[in-house]
């Protein structure tokens, strides 16, 4: 069987991340979130996987290959153009990409389906492709249902009683809102579906051809289903995610490394003596990773491989990439770092380098240096008080 996972778009909700890493790389504990939709898609028999690229489409090419790790076969679709001896991404849209990868040999000649690369699921694909050949539909949302205070944050799907698609509301508020069905970013379509996106175009699944469909009253359905959907859309998402997989809240997402505490777990060969680190799990520390005597570690938190925590430095309910390294008495809550960024849980960043701090947060590649200050004039500096 056969299916799509979007993977083109540049991620700049979820920046700075993807300055660097593709929007499906980001890594939840170590493993790029696309890693598990594969597994997914696996799992339920989808053996063959487009996945269009664009923005930094080397690391998604370059770590996936063909597939073959992975149980799978993957093919890429590139939007975009060399420039210069660089590749410049260009996006044309999700709808589009499909069209393109269908224009240059028709790859989708039965039920598919059509995965968006930026969240953590565990629906039942095998039901939701029943019903959706059951209804005789051309095309299939599969929505979940927030609390009514959420649908906010959400593109909300209005269906009549048959679960026939009506119309959509994006981000209602929460009075004007006519269900608390949400888009998921999980679709399933016909191969007539082509007979709706034009070649040679930019064209979005949401904004043009869901609404065209409903314009012409095709056979357009939505399923409410109940499964986990940890999306990673946003800055503050992604920071939620791993919090709630340190925190066993997420199904089939196991803590990576090895028990050395209740709820510590460490890579291989990490530096650190947990009689003179005061630590609190849950927390996972990666491999190759240095804590100095006096630091304290408070979970859930997130340390990445190869990192270098200080004497005095104090790391709460925080995600640090890989490579940091935190000066003595660096006092980082609520924050994630990332390179040269220190990003706060409402996605707000510091870039530490130009704000003359990066003396601070560093590199642990780079010889550390700069100024001796205490530890309270670091905390405000970095606003990262209790």
């Amino acid at each position: 069987m056969k299916a799509m996972i979007l993977a083109a778009g540049k991620g700049t909700r979820v920046r700075p991340i993807t300055y660097t890493i593709p929007k499906p790389m980001i890594p939840i504990l170590e493993k790029p979130v696309m890693e598990f939709l594969l597994e997914l898609l696996r799992q339920h028999g989808f053996d063959q996987v487009m996945c269009n690229v664009s923005h930094l489409a080397n690391e998604i090419e370059n770590y996936f290959r063909d597939g073959q790790r992975f149980g799978v076969e993957i093919g890429y679709s590139f939007e975009g153009r060399i420039a210069n001896g660089e590749l410049i991404g260009e996006a044309i849209g999700s709808a589009g990409g499909m069209r393109k990868i269908q224009d240059f040999q028709p790859f989708f000649d039965d039920t598919f389906i059509v995965l968006c690369g930026d969240a953590l699921i565990d629906v039942d694909l095998t039901e939701a492709i029943r019903w959706h050949r059951e209804k005789g539909s051309i095309a299939t949302i599969i929505m979940k249902s927030v609390p009514k205070e959420e649908v906010p944050s959400y593109g909300v799907v209005v269906t009549d009683d048959n679960g026939k698609i009506q119309t959509f509301q994006e981000k209602p508020s929460v009075e004007e809102a006519l269900s608390t069905d949400i888009n998921t970013g999980i679709y399933i379509f016909e191969p007539e579906i082509f007979d709706y996106i034009p070649s040679g175009q930019e064209f979005d699944i949401g904004g043009d051809l869901f609404p065209l469909l409903v314009e012409k009253g095709a056979p357009f359905y939505g399923i409410s289903m109940d499964f986990q959907w940890v999306d990673i859309g946003k800055v503050p998402d992604y920071w939620q995610a791993v919090r709630s997989v340190l925190q066993g809240e997420v199904k089939n997402v196991a803590i990576p490394g090895k028990e050395i505490a209740p709820g510590v777990h460490v890579g291989l060969n990490v530096n650190m003596n947990l009689d003179k680190v005061d630590i609190e799990g849950p927390v996972y520390i990666g491999g190759m990773t240095h804590i100095e005597d006096g630091a304290k570690i408070v979970g859930p938190t997130m340390i990445g491989p190869n990192c270098h925590v200080c004497a005095d430095a104090v790391v709460d309910n925080s995600v640090i990439f890989e490579y940091s390294r935190l000066g003595p008495g660096v006092r980082l809550v609520d924050k994630l770092v990332f390179g040269r960024y220190c990003v706060d849980k409402t996605g707000a960043s510091i870039d530490v380098q130009a704000a003359a701090l990066d003396w601070l947060i560093t590199d642990t590649r780079q010889t550390p240096g700069g100024p001796s200050v205490e530890r309270q004039a670091i905390a405000e500096l970095l606003g990262a008080g209790a």
